[in-house]
Order: C-alpha cells, then structure tokens, then sequence
C-alpha cells in the first residue's frame, strides 16, 4: 500500500464520516463508489470494505453525540441493528452469488431509485422540506 493510496482512503473516510454525521449516509452512498472509482476496488471488495469500515466506528463518535442531545431511540435501535445483523448476513450471501458488473448496476439502480423518490417528494411536499 502506497501513501498516495493511504492519503486516499483518508479523504474517503473523512468525507463519508462527515456525511455520516451530517445525513447518517456513509457507506453505499460515498466509500463504495469511492473504493470502486477512485481506489481501484472491485465491487465485491468496495462492499466488504465499506462493511468492514462502518462496523466501529459509526456506533461511537456520531450515535454518542445524538444520544447526548437526546436523539436516539436505544431499544428502536437494537431491533434495527439485530435485523441488520441478519439482513447483512443474507444480503452478503446474495452479493457474492452476483457477478461484478451486475452488482455495480444493482447498487447504481439502487441509488437512482432512491435519489428519484427523494427529489419527487420534496418537490409534491415543499412545506416538509
């Protein structure tokens, strides 16, 4: 591993901790795409790695600053996290019965969808936004 590549996986991981704390979006939003266009990674290592990343890391710095102002729901959480925990296991088991490029589009979609529905209901309900 070169320092160009270190310096890299630092911005990544500054800019997805940002957005994490921000918008609580981190991982498939920013570090995939990321590791696949900026690092080189295939999809299947962009995936592993982003789970490997979130895993310390999002349950401290940021889930403790919410708690302290009041804003987490602990026992809504734990349910979240057990069915994310066996969600996680199936979705890995899915992934790596994909192909690369076919779990590339699948995300792509994914996010599309996604941003779509976003920009749709804020623009059908301004007041909310």
């Amino acid at each position: 591993m070169n320092i160009s590549l270190v310096i890299l996986l630092i911005g990544i991981g500054l800019v997805a901790g940002i957005a994490s704390g921000l918008f609580g979006i981190g991982g498939g939003i920013l570090i995939i795409p990321a590791l696949v266009y900026l690092a080189g990674f295939t999809q299947h290592q962009a995936t592993g790695t982003s789970l490997a990343i979130l895993l310390p890391p999002v349950g401290l710095a940021a889930v403790f600053e919410y708690y302290r102002h009041g804003s987490v729901d602990i026992k809504s959480g734990l349910i979240v996290a057990a069915a994310l925990f066996v969600g996680g296991g199936i979705g890995a088991v899915l992934a790596n019965h994909i192909s690369g490029p076919h779990l590339k589009l699948s995300f792509g979609i994914f996010v599309l969808c996604l941003g779509a529905y976003m920009v749709f209901t804020s623009l059908i309900e301004p007041s909310k936004i």
